[in-house]
């Protein structure tokens, strides 16, 4: 019974040995994995800063709504690096650090093993102990029975027990811990992404409202200045011939000037007429 009792609890034993070993391999690449993909979410943090940077710096070279677009646009992208911000620190808190605590977990785990180890090889020397010595004292049969069987059987017991329960809160825990752990991580990625809908969504209406016609009118008046069509006219006088700038000079001289010409016309036809009478009168005489 003993001996059927000690294969049993070597069953356990590597029972136990191969749960922890298959933690302590999963767990640690779980690990690795989780750490890098908190790395790359802080890169992008790193790298979304750095556009929020250049927005800003070339916002303030355009018109004025897009000016203004673009900077609203920058305001809610570098929130949303706030809460990818905080989205790191709880996934290194809540994720990364658990699992790696299960390093520390496992080596106390193996301290375990390793006890249970050497109380299940003690009791198998005792057995072997036992069971030499009933076949060298076949007369002393029933105290040795009675004594070492008895302190066999107690340690045999003791053993089993601690194995079992070892057995037990390792896979309890382990079960809690992965439950813990990835539900944090969703619950962490949901509340990102959720702000994120709200920040993404804001943004892309501040980019909607940038008033195209008033920014390409103001832009087309920053082409040219204010007295553009004062400096045009000019332009356009100097370009007249001297015959249309003499002619406009008169047409433009005034009412007055206007009327002294035709007087001096006025004049000049009754002074033609004079003379022709004067010819008539003396062809008579």
């Amino acid at each position: 019974m003993l001996r059927r009792g000690l294969e049993n609890r070597d069953t356990q034993t590597r029972q136990l040995q191969d749960a922890v070993t298959n933690v302590e391999k999963h767990f640690g690449e779980l690990c690795q994995i989780f750490a890098a993909y908190v790395r790359k979410t802080a890169r992008l943090r790193d790298k979304a800063d750095l556009l929020v940077n250049e927005i800003n710096v070339y916002a303030s070279t355009e018109t004025p709504n897009l000016k203004q677009g673009l900077k609203n646009f920058a305001d809610e992208f570098a929130r949303l690096q706030d809460y990818r911000q905080a989205e790191v620190e709880r996934l290194e808190a809540k994720v990364v650090e658990p699992l790696k605590a299960y390093g520390t977990i496992v080596k106390m785990k193996r301290d375990d093993l390793k006890a249970t180890l050497t109380a299940r090889n003690r009791e198998a020397k005792q057995l072997n102990q036992l069971e030499r010595t009933r076949q060298r004292n076949p007369s002393d049969r029933h105290v040795i029975a009675e004594t070492e069987l008895q302190r066999a059987t107690m340690d045999a017991t003791r053993t089993t027990r601690h194995l079992e329960e070892t057995i037990d809160n390792f896979e309890k825990q382990k079960i809690k811990d992965i439950k813990t752990i990835f539900s944090e991580f969703i619950t962490i990625e949901m509340l990102f992404h959720g702000k994120a809908l709200e920040v993404y969504t804001a943004a892309y209406q501040n980019i909607q409202k940038i008033d195209e016609e008033e920014d390409l009118e103001a832009f087309r008046n920053s082409l040219y200045p204010p007295d553009y069509s004062s400096r045009l006219d000019i332009v356009r006088a100097n370009s007249k011939s001297p015959l249309q700038r003499s002619l406009s000079a008169k047409c433009l001289s005034g009412t007055g000037q206007v009327s002294t010409c035709q007087l001096r016309k006025d004049q000049q036809a009754e002074d033609d007429d004079e003379e022709d009478e004067d010819l008539d009168v003396t062809e008579e005489n």
